[in-house]
């Protein structure tokens, strides 16, 4: 070991520390698992450098349940977020817990999706359990909590330190049988816990986008490398060799179609995210008639209205 490891170890542990520990552990749903504890899960303790410790707010035995994890983009489209969470929610009623980082966008979504199922959801976190971070899903980490698991291997008061996240992701992946990424730039840091669960010997899915999508490259990346290209519940769960294939999910994002005139337009946007002038170039159509088309199809929920005047489909 280094030097400041060795002279952490002889270091007294404050009192106040140890008082702080033992007064989380006396709430209601709060455990601690070291190595060789009999709810630590398996499948961490046998990837490299498995945390020695794990803080649990929540339902321990959920971490040695068949798991997916699901990750992506901090700051997803309409249609990425809405794939996260249907895809979480049918693979959670499938029979796999979903886990995530509790990040804004992509594991937020699957987060919920997998509460919304019957198998519920684990957020790996990069700080101390008495903290939440970011403060905007604090009624997420709670609800997790009370339904699902918030873990930790870092001590209470640990602040939302930047090392503290990549390193949380092997934990991520070491839980679970396989990772599916949902968006992801070319350099966001799903890939990282990707990279994490091929070197973990774990199965790597990821769904396609758009060729012209910032957000799909990660992706695409992933799919050239080796990763399974997945389109519905059916590629992930026949690839893990978890249910029997059920048509119940074939129809995941799908949705009755709007009017004639919807539809033509719908299928002029078809995957991309497009301007207006793009579409009224496809579908021949005004400015004025395609506007008030797409305001319609949005209300309704077909499309999505993105930054800069882009349209993106959601169904």
């Amino acid at each position: 070991m280094g030097a400041r490891a060795t002279q952490a170890l002889r270091e007294e542990v404050p009192a106040a520390s140890l008082r702080a520990v033992h007064d989380w552990l006396a709430q209601l749903g709060h455990h601690l698992l070291t190595l060789g504890h009999p709810d630590y899960p398996a499948r961490l303790s046998n990837v490299p450098d498995p945390p020695p410790v794990l803080y649990v707010a929540g339902d321990p035995t959920l971490l040695s349940r068949p798991a997916l994890a699901i990750v992506g983009s901090r700051s997803p489209t309409p249609r990425g977020l809405g794939d996260a969470r249907a895809f979480a929610q049918a693979l959670s009623d499938a029979g796999l817990c979903i886990v995530s980082g509790l990040a804004l966008g992509i594991d937020a979504a699957a987060h919920r999706g997998g509460l919304d199922g019957r198998s519920s959801s684990i957020a790996v976190v990069g700080t101390g359990l008495d903290r939440i971070y970011p403060g905007r899903n604090v009624e997420l980490a709670r609800e997790l909590s009370e339904r699902g698991a918030l873990v930790s291997e870092f001590p209470l008061g640990t602040p939302p330190l930047r090392a503290n996240f990549p390193r949380r992701n092997r934990i991520i992946s070491g839980l679970s049988l396989g990772c599916l990424v949902v968006e992801a730039a070319l350099h966001s840091g799903s890939l990282i816990t990707a990279k994490e669960a091929a070197e973990q010997g774990r199965d790597v899915f990821a769904v396609p986008g758009s060729i012209h999508s910032a957000l799909a490259k990660g992706c695409h990346w992933l799919i050239k490398q080796g990763a399974k290209l997945v389109e519905n519940v059916d590629d992930v769960l026949g690839e893990l060799g978890v249910g029997n294939g059920s048509s119940a999910t074939d129809g995941l994002g799908a949705a009755e179609a709007p009017g004639t005139d919807g539809a033509r337009l719908l299928q002029a946007l078809g995957g991309d995210t497009v301007t207006i002038d793009v579409l009224c170039e496809r579908a021949g159509l005004t400015a004025e008639v395609a506007s008030a088309m797409l305001l319609t199809l949005e209300l309704d929920g077909y499309v999505a209205r993105l930054a800069g005047g882009f349209y993106q489909s959601l169904r």
